[in-house]
């Protein structure tokens, strides 16, 4: 934790109060652009990856151990209804950077594939979407991204970078341009395509196990077919081996990979490294640009599996692996807000902690839970409807300028991010296309009592599962689902036997009529209303249905990034330090924390 010392070092009087004269008039609208300039704060953007929001101490969870972070909330303002737009990596992630639904620019699916599945496909997010980093970049910010990217790397040629984050307003990244799976683990079961990959397999051994039939049967002479009838068959054989091989034998050399800027600098990373190479690349871009203003958004590869963890917390948690994984992320933390109050930054430094989604309950390993807790919320990862898939935590801080211990309850969204930082710098967000994100200045503040979101709409893939009412009139937060997952075993709250739970087909329940609940008396989701024990039952779902017919008329066509052509590996797309397909190289350093 940071010291006591630390704590209570100030800053000149001077420039303490710069952050609040900025932050007053931004609210006020009374700032002139060349004004705003004078002030701009620096933005360090955090997010966790998986994490649910029962994991941390000031979420009510009293067995792991996040002192940074909770002293992070303590000093700030922490959300209590803060939603993600999608509740899995790649389209949650999208919507953030952009502010709007990730399915408005193709980054959610139908159906099939919910996430990018290689470096080396051509889906990802268009050029023509606009990143808060792009507005920042433009308002004289250095812009940096460290950590996981899962946005897609080229689009037609191995180093057209169309999709990379220095095509997305960064101008600096290291990271992964992917994200961390089982496969990055040569210990670890496989995990992209795992039975599809087990499919080809089988279908690899039937077809060796008739070929070799076929030629011993040949030599023993009970067939009559000729040799090159049996070397052709095993040429097809072999280049059917081949042609998914290429790919799926590989996968921890092809996904598994670090890049600073446009180079490839570990192929494959050495996950035992990995956090302390990016609390290091942190540390030295908050030195580099402490005369800012700077925007770093840290995308930790914490606390998605394989939870690589380093020995100096493996076993002290109470909670096995994962609980290691997730203190060693709170102390990474303490570390990068060391950094900022080393360097004077804390009083101009406009910090944001979230998660990209809820916790993945179905992450297990034999008995082992490797996933998060989502605290009193049903659902997780991968389900777009129920809140434990998409509550997560949102906490703010600005010593001096948001109020220390603050506690908003009001709906808000990732997509809320965008406006709110780009209004922060004195910008504008996009007037030629929807964004579905408000400013949060005004609740933070305190101006503004509720939060902008009336209505909120909750997706899985491109299929709304539910939507939310915050009622005007009234303290009620209603919730409408009108798809929700099957849980397998009946009951168990998750998806066991699968990664996640689907979207849509057989293993969804489409409600008719939906299913109606009050949050604010069952944030639990678990007591489902009924006319007889609701009088406005009818109303509310009629009210929704509205507001739900309303949203669809802002839809608009758009090309699919997780289409099956965008999605498949391609070898002339692959990301590769030397010749490819010899592709390997190690980046120098110590990599002990």
């Amino acid at each position: 934790m940071r010291s006591a010392a630390r704590r209570g070092r100030a800053a000149p009087a001077a420039r303490d109060s710069l952050p609040v004269l900025l932050f007053l008039c931004l609210l006020l609208k009374t700032c002139e652009p060349k004004t705003a300039n004078a002030f701009k704060p620096n933005i360090l953007l955090i997010m966790a990856d998986d994490l649910g929001i029962g994991d941390l101490g000031c979420y009510g969870n009293n067995t792991l151990r996040t002192p940074n972070i909770d002293q992070l909330a303590e000093e700030g303002v922490r959300l209590t209804q803060h939603l993600a737009a999608a509740p899995l990596c790649t389209p949650s992630r999208a919507a953030f950077l952009t502010g709007r639904h990730s399915f408005r620019s193709g980054m959610d699916a139908s159906n099939g594939y919910r996430a990018l599945q290689w470096n080396a496909g051509s889906g990802g997010l268009p050029e023509n979407e606009t990143t808060f980093a792009r507005i920042l970049q433009q308002h004289g910010y250095a812009t940096g991204l460290i950590g996981k990217w899962h946005q897609g790397v080229n689009c037609a040629s191995r180093g057209d970078h169309c999709h990379h984050p220095l095509n997305h307003g960064f101008d600096y990244f290291y990271g992964m341009p992917f994200t961390l799976t089982n496969d990055c683990d040569p210990g670890r079961p496989p995990e992209v395509d795992a039975a599809l990959r087990a499919q080809l397999w089988g279908y690899t051994q039937f077809l060796a196990l008739g070929i070799l039939t076929l030629a011993a049967g040949r030599t023993c002479g009970f067939f009559s077919v000729s040799a090159r009838a049996v070397t052709g068959m095993a040429g097809v054989g072999f280049l059917f081996f081949i042609s998914w091989y290429s790919s799926f034998g590989f996968v921890r050399r092809w996904n598994c990979i670090l890049m600073r800027n446009h180079d490839v600098t570990e192929q494959p990373m050495v996950l035992e490294k990995t956090a302390s190479l990016m609390l290091k690349e942190a540390v030295s871009y908050i030195e580099r640009h402490k005369h800012g203003p700077f925007l770093l958004f840290l995308s930790l590869l914490h606390v998605h599996i394989p939870l690589v963890t380093t020995s100096a917390f493996l076993g002290k948690s109470q909670h096995g692996l994962y609980g290691d994984n997730v203190e060693e992320m709170d102390w990474l933390i303490g570390k990068v807000l060391n950094a900022i109050e080393d360097n004077g930054l804390k009083n101009s430094t406009f910090t944001y902690f979230t998660s990209d989604h809820g916790g993945h309950l179905e992450a297990r390993d034999g008995h082992s839970q490797l996933g998060g807790w989502n605290g009193i919320y049903k659902g997780g990862k991968g389900m777009g409807g129920w809140e434990g898939g998409i509550r997560v935590p949102g906490i703010f801080h600005w010593p001096g300028v948001l109020p220390a211990g603050r506690v908003i309850g009001e709906p808000t969204s990732l997509m809320d991010v965008f406006p709110t930082v780009v209004q922060l710098v004195g910008g504008e967000v996009p007037q030629d296309r929807v964004i579905d994100g408000h400013s949060l200045v005004p609740l933070l503040q305190g101006a503004e009592a509720r939060s902008a979101h009336e209505f909120l709409f909750h997706y899985c893939g491109q299929h709304l599962h539910a939507a939310r009412w915050h009622q005007t009139d009234s303290g009620s937060v209603w919730k409408v689902h009108y798809t929700t997952p099957q849980f397998h075993p009946e009951g168990a709250g998750a998806c066991y036997g699968r990664a996640v739970c689907p979207c849509s087909g057989e293993g969804v329940t489409h409600h008719r009529p939906p299913l109606l609940f009050d949050l604010s008396r069952d944030p639990s989701e678990a007591r489902p209303l009924t006319p007889d024990s609701e009088p406005l039952y009818h109303a509310v779902i009629a009210r929704v249905g509205a507001a739900v017919s309303e949203h669809r008329q802002t839809l608009s066509p758009v090309p699919q990034q997780f289409s099956t052509s965008n999605i498949l590996w391609k070898p002339w797309l692959q990301p590769c330090c030397g010749h490819f397909p010899f592709c390997s190289c190690h980046e120098d350093g110590d990599g002990t924390p």
